[in-house]
């Protein structure tokens, strides 16, 4: 690991200061995935500000909906009473998330800065546009089961890890933002994750030395009807394959509206939008389930060594919405 100068900063204005005035500093939370980076010379920040001491941690009710800390852990957001009574969809999600250590440590600001877990990504020996800008992509033509079937660009098709953000996603939420000079800002979250384009370094729309101050939800009424749905290739220890965030809300037997985003698929959090679409005004039948997910996963475009998840997505979506529907009863 490369040498680097440690501060801790008292307040948030005063960390937005110092990793802005260094291009090369990085913010320290949880540290579960940084450190990681660091012991692997992905990452080598020559700066490192720890926030581990700001008061951005409180989950509260707001007029609009929650409000969640970010700078919260992972454990705290998925068993508060608000969130696991008015959310569960986040709840579930989280949990369904890394281990249980891991959440005990991992924050909620964090959590969406995750960097892919793409193996080329983790090995310096291995051509990466995302680590290394214009030295290429070896997952396009190498081994790329776990990459990405939608919105892949030839520069990189590495996925975007986190189950939290998928949920979120689903549900609307908006990132709050604390900018150099004071500013703040909120990024809806349809907008705050990107696609690779020709820019995969860039996981984000966030500027450097802009701190995720907060995650808000809005009101909604799909807490009867919602279910997260994550398949990997073993039970624990392991990220998603393919991963379906569903929620559903009910007008008697007619979905009066459906919220579907994908994990395990694409760059950033994948909003089914095309079978979120369909679904409204529709019954909710296995039969329809299956007309949404032929959608959405049309669109598809497999790699040499991901074709399976076409067929995967399909079959997940339709579980998710099925479990969703039927959550009440359970």
């Amino acid at each position: 690991m490369k040498p680097f100068k440690y501060i801790n900063a008292k307040d948030a204005p005063a960390a937005v200061k110092l990793v802005s005035e260094n291009p090369n500093a990085r913010f320290l939370a949880g540290g579960t995935n940084l450190l990681d980076l660091m012991k692997e010379n992905v990452e080598q920040p020559d700066e490192v500000i720890d926030i581990t001491r700001i008061a951005l941690t409180q989950i509260k009710a707001t007029s609009a909906g929650v409000s969640i800390g970010g700078l919260g852990k992972n454990t705290d957001a998925a068993n508060h009473p608000m969130i696991r009574q008015n959310y569960p969809l986040l709840t579930q999600a989280i949990l369904a998330g890394a281990s249980g250590q891991i959440r005990n440590m991992a924050t909620n600001g964090g959590n969406l800065l995750q960097r892919t877990r793409c193996p080329y990504f983790y090995d310096v020996n291995m051509p990466c546009n995302k680590r290394e800008p214009g030295s290429g992509c070896g997952a396009l033509e190498g081994i790329n089961r776990m990459h990405a079937i939608f919105g892949w660009s030839e520069t990189c098709v590495a996925v975007f890890p986190s189950d939290m953000a998928i949920a979120l996603a689903a549900l609307d939420a908006v990132v709050k933002i604390q900018s150099p000079g004071g500013q703040e800002k909120s990024i809806p979250f349809a907008d705050f994750h990107r696609l690779p384009g020709d820019t995969p370094e860039k996981d984000t729309n966030l500027g450097h030395g802009e701190l995720i101050t907060a995650i808000e939800i809005p009101k909604n009424n799909f807490a009867e009807h919602s279910y997260y749905l994550k398949v990997r290739d073993r039970a624990s220890y392991a990220f998603a394959l393919v991963s379906v965030a569903a929620a559903l809300e009910m007008n008697g037997n007619v979905i009066k509206q459906a919220r579907l985003a994908m994990g395990g698929v694409a760059h950033k959090p994948w909003r089914a939008l095309k079978a979120e679409q369909m679904l409204v005004g529709k019954e909710p039948t296995e039969a329809n389930f299956k007309l949404a997910a032929d959608a959405e996963m049309a669109e598809a475009k497999p790699l040499e060594h991901n074709k399976f998840k076409v067929e995967l997505g399909n079959r997940s979506i339709v579980l998710a919405l099925q479990m969703a529907f039927n959550s009440d009863k359970s």
